[in-house]
């Protein structure tokens, strides 16, 4: 394993995975109150992604588990997602008092956490597909290993974001409103970037 790869594989995970801290630090501030609300987030986070790396494996041995076509329109999971989130906020906020209401997580799970990941995450098969394709079995492992090992990482910058306290205040303040309008900026620029219903 060369250091040059490794340097390779984690510069390309920094480069299409960026905006991920984002969404990690909302989802921590989501569930700051729950039992297990870290948990949540970094189960669903790595299931999204290991669905992400497995198409991709996958597209690159040849089976091509997802048309490219379809790609752009992952962009309606975090929509709905995001529309969802939403409206339980709105919900919540007008039937308790006060701070009581404001962004519980309580409509934060794995799979929720998961889908955000994979949908933010599809077009990146599109990225890794051709990567791994040339990169050779025992280049792709590499690549595997240290994409899941910064997985981690990125849930600790998340986290860490989330828990300084002026970023948690604001969090904490707007998480609520925050999460689902970065969900659904996610989706519609998904859906554009792919071209997707004509965009």
């Amino acid at each position: 394993m060369s250091f040059g790869l490794v340097a390779q594989a984690a510069g390309m995970f920094a480069v299409t995975n960026i905006d991920d801290i984002l969404i990690l630090a909302l989802f921590f501030a989501q569930v700051r109150h729950r039992p297990r609300g870290v948990a949540i987030v970094v189960l669903g986070q790595y299931a999204g992604f290991a669905a992400i790396l497995a198409a991709a494996v996958v597209g690159a041995l040849g089976a091509g588990l997802l048309p490219e076509s379809v790609l752009p329109y992952l962009g309606l999971l975090p929509m709905i997602l995001g529309v969802r989130a939403g409206w339980t906020a709105w919900r919540e906020r007008h039937a308790a008092d006060g701070d009581s209401a404001v962004g519980e997580g309580s409509d934060v799970g794995i799979l929720t956490v998961a889908a955000v990941t994979l949908a933010n995450g599809g077009d990146n098969i599109g990225v890794y597909v051709p990567v791994f394709a040339n990169a050779g079995t025992s280049a792709m492992v590499v690549y595997l290993v240290v994409f899941l090992a910064l997985v981690g990482v990125w849930c600790a910058a998340g986290r860490f974001f989330a828990t300084r306290p002026p970023v948690a205040r604001a969090l904490s303040r707007w998480g609520h409103v925050l999460l689902p309008v970065v969900l659904i900026a996610i989706g519609l620029l998904i859906l554009i970037e792919g071209g997707a219903f004509g965009l």
